[in-house]
C-alpha cells in the first residue's frame, strides 16, 4: 500500500504559490476561482456576490467550501499561517498519521469557511487561520488525558491563542494594524477541531503512516 506522508508540505506550497501569482489576493481574477461564493466585478468596479444556492446548488463548484484556506492577503498573514501549519502538521501527522490530518484539515476548513460566510455574509476572506485554531483545538482535547505531552505543544500556546482569538472579537487585533480578521472562521476553526477529537478518541481513523 503507498503511504502519503507530510501533507502539510503541499498545503504550505499551495498557499505560497496563490500568494505569490495573485500579488497577495490583490490580482481579482486569480483569487476569483477560489472564494467561497462566486462573484462579478463590473465595470465601475463593484463586486456582486453570488449567493450560496447559485454558487453550489446550480452551479455544483463544491471545492469552494475549502479554498478559501489558500487565499492570503499579505506577507504577514501568510508567513505566519505557513509557520503553524508546519508546526503542528507535522506533529499531528507523526503521531495521528496523515489520513488524520488530512481529514482534520477538509472538516475544519468547511466548517470554518462555512461559519466565517454565513455570519459575515460575504466571501472576500481567506487564509488557513481557521484550519490552524483548527489543529489547536485537536491537540488541546487529545493533550487533555495524555499522561504525557503527546505533541510537546507548550500548554502556553493555547492560551496565547485563546486571548488572541478573544482579542480578535474584541477588535483589538484590527487596531494594531493586523488588518481585517476573519474571527468567524478562527472560532469555527477551533470548534471544529474540538470536535474532530472528540469523535476521533471514540472511532479511531485508519493511521496512514
Amino acid at each position: 500500500m503507498i503511504k502519503i506522508n507530510n501533507l502539510h508540505i503541499p498545503i504550505i506550497l499551495i498557499s505560497v504559490c496563490i500568494a505569490l501569482i495573485s500579488n497577495f489576493g490583490s490580482l481579482i481574477f486569480v483569487i476569483k476561482p477560489l472564494t467561497y461564493t462566486d462573484f462579478n466585478v463590473s465595470n465601475l468596479g463593484y463586486v456582486s456576490m453570488f449567493s450560496f444556492e447559485q454558487t453550489f446548488y446550480e452551479n455544483s463548484q463544491w471545492w469552494r467550501l475549502i479554498t478559501p484556506m489558500f487565499i492570503h492577503f499579505s506577507f504577514a498573514h501568510l508567513a505566519f499561517n505557513c509557520l503553524w501549519i508546519y508546526i503542528l502538521g507535522e506533529k499531528i501527522e507523526k503521531f495521528d498519521g496523515s489520513f488524520v490530518f488530512f481529514c482534520l484539515v477538509i472538516f475544519s476548513a468547511i466548517f470554518s469557511n462555512s461559519l466565517q460566510f454565513f455570519w459575515s455574509n460575504t466571501s472576500l476572506f481567506g487564509g488557513l487561520s481557521g484550519v490552524i485554531y483548527a489543529l489547536i483545538g485537536f491537540c488541546m482535547v487529545n493533550e487533555m488525558d495524555s499522561p504525557y505531552g503527546r505533541y510537546d505543544i507548550p500548554p502556553g500556546l493555547y492560551l496565547f491563542m485563546i486571548i488572541w482569538l478573544v482579542l480578535g472579537f474584541l477588535g483589538i487585533v484590527e487596531m494594531f494594524g493586523f488588518g481585517a480578521v476573519a474571527n468567524f472562521a478562527h472560532l469555527g476553526g477551533l470548534i471544529s477541531g474540538i470536535i474532530f477529537a472528540v469523535v476521533y478518541k471514540f472511532f479511531p481513523l485508519y493511521r496512514s503512516n
